[in-house]
């Protein structure tokens, strides 16, 4: 195991919703996410296209956040994530000892598969 922090990437990208409500959905699992001890870090993820001297405000790719969680809390915030994250359409990036895996889901199956493969991947 490795002290190095366990990255995550949700983006919420269900085609169905306007962007408003895919950015709703990201604040809110981020506002939950920030009460967990588990989490080390969490917030909304940065454009990194973003035009130099623009206002900040727009800074922000909609719909998506990132957290960080040591490795130890990895399997507790997976199953969070999959109470949490069941039956919307996601994209969920894990990046753990410099390799990343990436994984979509629209179903709860989906999802149950995506948080297994992450939890393989990140060894909890």
């Amino acid at each position: 195991m490795t002290a190095n922090p366990i990255k995550l990437t949700i983006d919420f990208n269900d085609p169905e919703l306007e962007p408003e409500q895919r950015d709703e959905q990201a604040q809110r699992l981020i506002a939950e996410l920030s009460d967990m001890d588990e989490v080390e870090t969490v917030d909304r993820t940065l454009n990194p296209n973003f035009p130099v001297g623009a206002k900040s405000m727009g800074g922000f790719l909609v719909g998506l956040l990132t957290a960080e969680v040591n490795v130890g809390n990895a399997k507790k915030l997976m199953g969070f994530l999959g109470d949490r994250l069941s039956g919307k359409t996601i994209e969920l990036t894990v990046e753990a000892n410099g390799k990343k895996l990436a994984i979509k889901a629209s179903s709860r199956e989906e999802l149950d598969y995506a948080i297994k493969s992450a939890q393989d991947f990140i060894g909890t």
